[in-house]
């Protein structure tokens, strides 16, 4: 993998950060696109410090505006990327249907579906036509298994597990590879619960209380050993959950939290 270049969305924090940091262990150039700016030149510093002659490349900018997709474009780096993290998105509120806030759903609609299908419209045609590259998604159980107070968020991610479905079909002829990643309850090292809940510190922590979650690096460290497959294996789906979790609402919480 070393040399490789490596594009990831949603860079800054959670599954993008420690993927990133992952892939930098690895020899992996890396082009970071992320909102916050002051995030990415820390992220950009920690990569150059676990091997300091890898490229890190910092792309401030938001995967739902007109703009991010210029400016990669400008930078010539769509024609060459080998590995893509199509990572960015979010869960916002869980209110039931009834009760539910519309520019909620117009933002989990936006990121998690309209922003991941035109990411991979960007960097597809060129691997199509080298005959290699891999796209990496980050699915969700929501994207398998729907849930009460999920019910935008779980259609949106299930559009994205049938997206990559179509684009396996698409391009299985070209030695392109295309995994999607679909975890369960990931907290140590995100903001995922923090996000979806507002800031919430309470209801954030009551999200993970009497279970040991998934981290962040645990899905990093698949993402890379999909990547590290021989050229002719290609790894459709890898589903990681916690032990401790049967399912989307399915989580056995220990009483005894020592």
């Amino acid at each position: 993998m070393h040399g490789k270049l490596a594009l990831i969305t949603g860079a800054s924090s959670g599954i993008g950060r420690a993927t990133a940091c992952a892939l930098a262990n690895k020899g992996c150039n890396l082009i970071l696109v992320a909102r916050r700016s002051e995030r990415l030149i820390e992220l950009q510093d920690e990569c150059k410090r676990r091997l300091p002659d890898v490229s890190v490349t910092c792309v401030a900018g938001d995967v739902c505006d007109d703009g991010l997709y210029d400016e990669l474009r400008s930078l010539g780096c769509l024609e060459n990327i080998d590995f893509f993290v199509n990572n960015a998105g979010g869960a916002f509120g869980k209110d039931r249907v009834v009760d539910a806030d519309i520019s909620d759903w117009k933002g989990m609609l936006d990121v998690n579906a309209m922003a991941a299908f035109r990411m991979v419209h960007a960097v597809l045609p060129a691997m199509v036509s080298r005959g290699e590259g891999h796209i990496i998604s980050i699915g969700s159980i929501a994207g398998l298994e729907a849930y009460e107070g999920g019910a935008v968020y779980c259609a949106v991610k299930h559009a994205l597990h049938a997206f990559h479905q179509a684009i396996r079909y698409e391009t299985y002829e070209s030695g392109v590879r295309c995994t999607i990643v679909a975890p369960g309850n990931v907290g140590e090292g995100t903001e995922f619960a923090e996000v979806r809940f507002k800031g919430d510190a309470s209801k954030a922590s009551a999200v993970y209380t009497g279970m040991q979650e998934l981290k962040a690096t645990d899905i990093a460290s698949q993402i890379v050993w999909a990547c590290q497959q021989p050229v002719h294996v290609n790894l459709d789906t890898i589903h990681i959950m916690p032990t401790a979790q049967g399912g989307a609402t399915r989580i056995y919480r220990s009483l005894d939290d020592s």
